[in-house]
């Protein structure tokens, strides 16, 4: 009864044809603002009216501050692009091949920028690519309007960012704390039923917590637009994650305790006490910044969050990148088909987006799929819904079925089909192309609708002919780096991060590594061996910090004895050095309790034995 009655006070959300309201209001809010920004474009008389509505697919996301960091980094990477086309064109504008390679180049540039990055900075990386290409490739044989281009595309973007804006603050769209609150919330319920569960936690359950929770980080960003309290909530919400990552560390370090001998009941114990007053404390610690994070104050204490990105990885991806756009371009010179800068430009924009992508190769299949939907859309609106008229109301009214469906799609949990949605939503504004008297000539269409298509075929071939990063291959580089790190480790070489930060960015490599092979699940064995480098690598980040701390004053002998017994990387030694700064620091009166329990965590990480399911 109880359960029942709790359900019946939950109210349920209205549905409509399927969709919830908040879904509809989203696809709303998306056909207002691009009409807007049509609008406004229109009577302004710019040069690429549709380069606004384009903003405002791009910017359709469901609440305030993701919108709105969206634009501040679209605006920010526009006059990159442009400033990066007038140099280019103006420098090699007359040297045909020269041109295309340092184009090549500058994509490659883009991409390793954006491996380096994550979130809307890594999707600002992108778009400079893509700015280049519409601004630079599109006049390739004027390069006198380069300038112009650039300066019409980076107007009609701003309407359509102050679009959106006043879109969203006239019809309240949702803020994105309260959703961020009770999914780090959720997390810490996962963290705590994990920590209590009995026996050790297993590496499968435990990698997927940390991928679950490093992967927030590039949605705390966020927060900063959405309100004048943006800036303490973000701190509060990435605090909240390093805690979070810690919590979980301390108590697989706990789990991990070696078995108890009678020589060694008191120091295990001892450990064991501290690890759970510690694990006590950073439980507080994310509840008082969850409450930080709700309210709008500052944490008790502001973490980093710092990104683990591989330059490998980066590196290699954009090569192939560089490399495809470049085979493109060729195959283009080679055929000597005229009118192929549209194709150019879509070339460079889908290869910019995929490198954003967590699976480049499915990304090219979803873009093969949804560019022959987008150009049906725009025929079917171009020539059966508008057939020849000019008015803007019509026209309004002619793309809401349109513009409002996709957004629907867009809101659906399903990624394979949102991802569809906005791609479709983009490839079809981009080939109607709206403009203020609105052309129809069939020729053109069907000319950039073949183009268009083109792109996309012949950017999933290169991909076919040069392979992206397989999935295997990122694992094996992520997880030979973090063994070289945890080899630097026991030497005693050590990054200047705290603890608990360093512990966080290693989450961020587990989440790499559980991702590389997109939905495919992640072999045990590999999952075990990377759970093992995190596990002995965040052991030795505390056990370290801890005895740097006695490094000054009488403890300093064997503190120092008990890091040559790190590097040794020997329990029998490790024991005897907890032994010894126990009783050193029982000699002087003082409190080696946190050095000694992580002394004997450490024993417990780096027993031979220790492979946790």
């Amino acid at each position: 009864m109880p359960v029942n009655a709790a359900s019946a006070a939950v109210p349920r959300p209205l549905v409509f044809a399927g969709f919830p309201a908040s879904s509809w209001a989203f696809a709303l809010r998306v056909w207002l603002a691009m009409t807007l920004a049509l609008y406004v474009s229109f009577w302004l008389e710019l040069d690429s009216p549709s380069s606004s509505a384009l903003t405002v697919a791009v910017l359709a996301l469901p609440t305030r501050g993701q919108g709105m960091e969206k634009a501040g980094y679209r605006l920010v990477a526009t006059v990159i692009g442009v400033v990066a086309s007038i140099a280019i064109a103006g420098l090699f504008s007359q040297t045909d091949g020269l041109l295309l390679a340092v184009l090549g180049m500058w994509v490659g540039l883009c991409v390793y920028v954006a491996g380096m990055l994550d979130g809307n900075r890594a999707y600002a990386a992108a778009l400079c690519c893509i700015t280049v290409a519409l601004v630079a490739v599109q006049q390739i044989d004027t390069p006198l309007q380069v300038f112009p281009t650039g300066v019409a595309r980076g107007a009609a973007i701003g309407i359509g960012v102050l679009a959106v804006a006043l879109v969203n603050e006239v019809l309240a769209a949702p803020n994105y704390h309260p959703v961020l609150a009770s999914r780090i919330e959720g997390l810490h319920g996962r963290v705590t039923g994990l920590a209590q569960a009995a026996g050790h936690p297993s590496a499968t359950a435990a990698a997927s917590l940390l991928h679950d929770i490093a992967a927030l980080r590039p949605e705390i960003a966020s927060l900063v637009t959405e309100s004048s309290t943006g800036t303490p909530r973000t701190e509060a919400a990435r605090s909240a994650l390093v805690d979070l990552v810690s919590a979980l560390s301390l108590g697989r370090m706990l789990a991990a305790l070696p078995t108890a001998s009678p020589d060694k009941v008191g120091l295990i114990a001892m450990s064991r006490s501290w690890l759970q007053a510690e694990i006590s404390r950073k439980n507080a610690q994310v509840c008082s910044s969850l409450e930080a994070l709700r309210e709008g104050t500052h944490p008790h204490h502001a973490w980093r969050a710092p990104l683990y990105r591989s330059r490998r990885i980066a590196a290699e991806t954009a090569a192939r990148a560089a490399i495809s756009f470049m085979l493109i371009a060729l195959f283009f010179v080679l055929t000597g088909w005229p009118s192929t800068e549209l194709c150019l430009t879509l070339v460079a924009a889908i290869i910019g987006l995929s490198s954003i992508s967590p699976a480049p190769r499915i990304f090219a299949q979803v873009t093969v799929t949804a560019m022959p939907i987008a150009c049906a859309l725009a025929g079917i609106l171009k020539y059966l819904v508008f057939n020849g008229v000019s008015e803007f109301q019509l026209l309004a009214i002619g793309l809401a079925p349109v513009v409002i469906g996709l957004a629907l799609l867009m809101s659906l949990p399903n990624p394979m089909l949102s991802s569809l949605g906005r791609l479709v939503l983009v490839f079809m504004i981009a080939v109607l192309a709206p403009t203020n008297p609105q052309s129809y000539d069939p020729e053109v269409f069907l000319v950039t609708s073949l183009f268009a298509c083109m792109s996309a075929v012949l950017v999933f071939a290169a991909q076919m002919l040069l392979p992206p990063l397989s999935g295997d291959r990122r694992v094996r580089l992520l997880l030979g780096e973090a063994g070289r790190e945890l080899d630097h480790l026991g030497r005693g070489r050590t990054r200047h991060l705290a603890p608990e930060e360093a512990a966080f960015r290693d989450a961020a490599r587990i989440e790499q590594i559980l991702t590389a092979n997109g939905a495919l699940p992640l072999d045990r064995q590999i999952t075990a061996k990377a759970m093992r480098c995190f596990d002995q690598a965040e052991t030795l980040r505390r056990c370290c910090a801890e005895l740097d701390r006695l490094r000054q004053g009488p403890l300093a002998g064997a503190a120092r004895d008990a890091r040559e017994a790190l590097a040794r990387r020997s329990g029998r030694a490790i024991l005897a050095s907890a032994e010894a700064l126990r009783k050193a620091a029982a000699r002087s009166k003082l409190s080696a309790n946190s050095a000694i329990a992580m002394l004997i965590a450490a024993r417990g990480a780096l027993a031979p034995s220790q492979s946790p399911s």
